[in-house]
């Protein structure tokens, strides 16, 4: 049986097609985490993904797991909680503490985490470009659930979720999407499959289906800077170690044009990454 190739990538700042990923998504290594290396990323339907120690995996699964706003779920049981307001759900008031809380969430899992210091810093570098952003949830002060992700154009690309106290990293996610769907967000990008967004309404689609709505939803202009302001729940008193920052609009030639490329540079799949 042939290897599927996995692609080297260079400095400079392009992707292969995501069809030509291997049979589990993986297309590439190699490269950085610089934003315009991110961006053009997630504006191809790929993202990063690799464990301590490895190089950087880029990956483009098929199928897609993904949720559009108005085909949200939520249970009876969820509703009647959600009624009793139970969480004071903020967005952008601590994305470094989040993504911390995530990172930790992960930790004691028997795979271990993929939020790598160097993954931290490169999402924290989005955040400050307006680019990234956090939900939190809290409960009496403190953080108690809350997730993070990319915004660019119509489509917002989660990347991790935590809960220290249960339905916590629910509410905020089905605050996220109620407050996107709003702004006509077309997509929220899972990447995998998890039986906790299923219950939420996600659902699979194939690679091709999910580039063609990415495309679309990639022709309207990013809701860049800090969201802050998106929702009207605040919470005056919480423990919080950041104060939000009244970040710029992105830059534009960050976000602005869909660049592609194709990287010349491959080696077998069945060869070491490290090599």
């Amino acid at each position: 049986m042939s290897s599927m190739p996995i692609f080297r990538l260079t400095d400079e700042i392009v992707f292969p097609p995501p069809r030509l990923a291997s049979e589990g998504g993986l297309l590439a290594f190699g490269g950085d985490l610089a934003p315009e290396r991110l961006i053009l990323a997630y504006e191809s339907g790929i993202f990063p993904w690799y464990s301590e120690g490895e190089p950087i995996l880029w990956w483009s699964p098929d199928p897609r797991f993904v949720l559009f706003p108005d085909q949200l779920k939520i249970s009876r049981t969820m509703r009647g909680l959600l009624k009793k307001s139970p969480f004071t759900v903020t967005f952008d008031s601590c994305f470094h503490e989040v993504v911390n809380a995530c990172q930790e969430a992960r930790r004691g899992r028997e795979e271990g985490t993929w939020i790598t210091a160097a993954m931290t810093a490169a999402y924290v570098r989005l955040h400050e470009l307006g680019l990234a952003h956090s939900v939190e949830a809290w409960r009496e002060g403190s953080l108690a659930g809350g997730l993070y992700g990319v915004s660019l154009g119509k489509c917002f690309f989660g990347e991790s979720m935590f809960t220290k106290i249960p339905n916590a990293s629910k509410a905020a996610f089905i605050t996220l999407v109620k407050t996107l769907g709003r702004y006509d967000f077309q997509l929220i990008d899972c990447q995998v499959y998890t039986d906790h967004l299923h219950s939420l309404g996600a659902e699979m689609v194939g690679r091709e289906d999910f580039l063609q709505l990415l495309g679309k939803a990639l022709d309207y202009e990013t809701l860049s800077g800090n969201w802050h302001s998106l929702t009207e729940a605040r919470s005056q008193d919480r423990a919080c170690s950041q104060r939000p920052l009244p970040f710029p609009p992105a830059s534009s030639m960050l976000v602005g044009g869909r660049r592609r490329g194709c990287s010349p540079y491959f080696v077998p799949h069945n060869k070491s990454l490290s090599s």
